[in-house]
């Protein structure tokens, strides 16, 4: 234990942590940890924008060790940064912007349940290690092996710089979860990925209606970036499962919610009311959180018209 003790501060002192203690990646954790990932220690997974490191198995694996993460969350972690160095998900100018946005991911599939992932109450709290490591360790090999770390141009930045990890609680949606919307299979295990800010939380205890809920979802939408920001580009937006089911229970299927909260969130540009997102795509919806509490949650996307950033999904091997 005092060994670990002084290498954590030894750690610390190199700047490879994110102001956390972390675990020593020794060669048997490392070992274990490769080993878990079933392939080559020396296989490529991706390029690590800003300075594009070189991000190989044994690369993640080590920053895995660092997070905490268990051996078998180590395909997850690869997926996620699968999903971060695809040009689609625009990490360059993640990098460098000056916004509050990290990496959100969120798992489907059986991995969830496989790996304990939260899904339900608390999804963006801590006190599930799935979550809290998983993204964590996608973050330190954005950081180490990418060099963010030294060039964070953020303003504020947020504690998602810390892990940003939550799975979707399919279980208790009553439409097709995410993955499948983008072409997996129901069995398939993805991770999806998008630069996002803070979850911007919606209340709505009263209302027992979809077309009312939804009204006020998309009149709390207005406010992401600002009032006057249009054309934004992929944002989250979550549902709760009590506010999904009565949504659900007046009929309405995932497609009529994108749809009218995409015609009802609107920005004021120049004196011209217009839709707050580029198209009603770009609108994704995900369930999650607890069964008790009527709320929903908008989580924006690296919110300026015309930003390049997406949400991106991976399937994990």
């Amino acid at each position: 234990m005092a060994d670990d003790g002084d290498a954590i501060e030894i750690l610390y002192a190199r700047g490879v942590t994110d102001g956390l203690p972390v675990i020593p990646p020794t060669a048997a954790r490392v070992r274990a940890a490769v080993e878990a990932s079933g392939r080559a220690g020396d296989e490529l997974i991706g390029l690590v924008a800003p300075r594009l490191g070189r991000a190989t198995v044994e690369k993640i694996a080590i920053n895995a060790v660092l997070a905490g993460c268990r051996p078998e969350y180590v395909p997850a972690v690869i997926a996620g940064v699968e999903a971060i160095c695809d040009p689609a998900f625009a990490l360059v100018g993640v990098s460098g912007t000056t916004d509050a946005v990290a990496p959100l991911l969120i798992l489907n599939g059986p991995v969830r349940k496989e790996l304990d992932v939260n899904c339900a109450a608390g999804a963006f709290g801590p006190g599930w290690r799935a979550n809290a490591t998983i993204g964590r360790a996608v973050r330190l090999v954005w950081a180490n092996v990418g060099g963010a770390a030294a060039t964070s141009m953020s303003t504020f930045a947020q504690t998602g710089r810390y892990s940003y990890c939550i799975g979707e609680y399919q279980e208790e949606s009553p439409w097709e979860p995410l993955h499948v919307e983008h072409g997996f299979a129901a069995g398939d295990s993805t991770v999806a990925a998008l630069a996002a800010e803070a979850p911007q939380v919606v209340v709505d205890a009263r209302n027992r209606t979809a077309r009312d809920i939804l009204t006020t979802v998309a009149r709390s939408g207005e406010a992401i970036a600002s009032h006057t920001q249009g054309s934004l580009s992929d944002t989250v937006l979550v549902i709760s499962p009590e506010h999904a089911r009565t949504v659900a229970g007046d009929g309405w299927s995932k497609a009529q919610v994108r749809d009218f909260v995409w015609e009802h969130t609107r920005a004021e540009v120049d004196g011209v009311r217009v839709p707050k997102f580029h198209e009603p795509a770009n609108v994704k919806i995900v369930v999650a959180g607890g069964t008790a509490g009527r709320f929903s949650a908008w989580i924006p996307g690296w919110p300026f018209p015309g930003a390049p950033a997406g949400l991106v999904l991976k399937r994990i091997r």
